[in-house]
């Protein structure tokens, strides 16, 4: 069964075939081994290019304050700030934190979901880092009653 970071890869290695065809306008997938290594929250963001963190109310995370399930948690983060380069979703208590990375330009609204594995009750981080480096985050807790992922 192939994993979600070769899934990563292999619509990495699409996007640039995309591109070099003359299909610009598509999403590219990025994988930055690194940052999806991360144990820590910070040690994620600052994989994937943050300077500073600041906590802010101009990022929204989606999150379910209770998750029946934690195979598959729904999360969304989104934002209308300009000059935002990546959207991070991060989960302390994951054996790897970073969940998901979306590249972000002008020309793609920064709105996105997706589901996570959680495999216990933690805060989930919504972080969108700027073109200059900073990073501006928002937090929620969300209690998880059937575990998703081992440890």
């Amino acid at each position: 069964m192939q994993n979600r970071r070769e899934t990563l890869k292999q619509t990495a290695v699409l996007a640039a075939l995309l591109a070099s065809a003359g299909f610009p306008q598509f999403a590219h997938a990025a994988y930055n081994k690194q940052a999806f290594d991360a144990k820590s929250v910070q040690e994620a963001a600052r994989a994937a290019g943050a300077r500073s963190m600041t906590e802010s109310k101009d990022v929204i995370l989606t999150a379910p304050d209770v998750a029946e399930d934690g195979a598959a948690v729904p999360l969304g983060i989104s934002t209308a700030l300009s000059n935002v380069r990546q959207l991070l979703l991060l989960v302390e208590k994951n054996p790897s934190a970073l969940v998901a990375m979306f590249q972000v330009t002008d020309s793609i609204e920064a709105n996105f979901a997706t589901r996570a594995k959680m495999g216990q009750s933690s805060d989930v981080y919504a972080v969108a880092i700027l073109n200059d480096g900073r990073a501006l985050w928002t937090k929620k807790e969300v209690k998880v009653t059937l575990g998703g992922c081992a440890a």
